[in-house]
């Protein structure tokens, strides 16, 4: 953005529409792409992908909405509600696309509103609390880092629709990479305190790392942009015992249950509602 501040910067960028945020004006990223399976693939296997990626979006985007009111500064609260809405968008797309495709004619809300914990597929770390804003930054970094390499890989994806939304969303998650980068080395490069909890943060989301390469192996990959990112912060990227289990699996941590009855209420208290 041109422009120091941020709400000038928004308002130049989408000056022909007051609701930017909601994503007037925006072209469909699937306008013009044939939504029929192509032969050869497996629609089961294409579900959950979709089902497991969109789990993944859809918790993230519900923890970064937590910093609403909470964020260091005016335009870090923006910058981050506004990743959650990206990733969000991707959960509705992946939702919308496994729906059509695994024979239940289900909508994006059916999978978003009424599945118990469960039936989520999400990797764990996405369900954690949001801790400080050194731990969510640095969170970001890692599930943007290992989203964005998968999502290279999906942009070639025989499926046309899910290759579309994953080529969209290697834009976003550039993005999302590049601001939790930025983050985590001033961060390093701060106070006495900053580097502490940033040690903290990377040591509490180190022993994630092997779901996150079970469900997708990029493991060269994010550990070379974590390793460039922390010696640049001037701290050591920490090694981790994994856990055991896998949210892929359902199995889930004491968190997730809690955040979605928050994220569910208001669908399940009328389910039949529109607006």
């Amino acid at each position: 953005m041109s422009d120091d501040h941020v709400y000038l910067a928004l308002a130049e960028e989408h000056e022909d529409s007051a609701r930017w945020a909601y994503g007037t004006g925006f072209e469909d990223p699937l306008h013009g792409v044939d939504t029929a399976v192509p032969a050869g693939v497996d629609t089961g296997r294409l579900a959950a992908e979709c089902i497991a990626l969109g789990d993944d979006a859809l918790i993230c985007a519900q923890r970064l909405a937590e910093w609403t009111t909470r964020a260091p500064e005016l335009e870090e609260e923006v910058a981050l509600a506004n990743i959650g809405l990206d990733l969000l968008g991707q959960a509705r797309l992946l939702y919308a696309r496994a729906g059509q495709v695994d024979g239940s004619g289900r909508g994006e809300d059916a999978y978003a509103y009424f599945r118990d914990a469960r039936d989520f597929r999400n990797v764990r770390l996405v369900e954690l609390p949001c801790g400080d804003f050194a731990f969510s930054v640095t969170r970001l970094l890692v599930l943007s880092s290992w989203r964005l390499a998968h999502f290279q890989t999906l942009a070639a994806h025989p499926d046309p629709v899910l290759s579309a939304i994953a080529a969209k969303g290697v834009q976003e998650l550039t993005y999302h990479r590049q601001y939790a980068a930025q983050w985590v080395v001033r961060l390093g490069d701060g106070t006495e305190e900053s580097q502490r909890r940033l040690l903290a943060a990377l040591e509490e989301t180190a022993p994630h790392l092997d779901e996150l390469f079970a469900a997708h192996d990029a493991r060269d990959e994010v550990v070379d942009v974590l390793r460039q990112v922390t010696e640049e912060a001037g701290v050591p990227l920490p090694g981790g015992r994994p856990l055991p289990g896998a949210g892929r699996d359902g199995d889930h941590t004491e968190h997730l249950a809690p955040l979605l009855v928050e994220l569910q209420s208001v669908a399940r208290a009328h389910p039949d509602a529109t607006w």
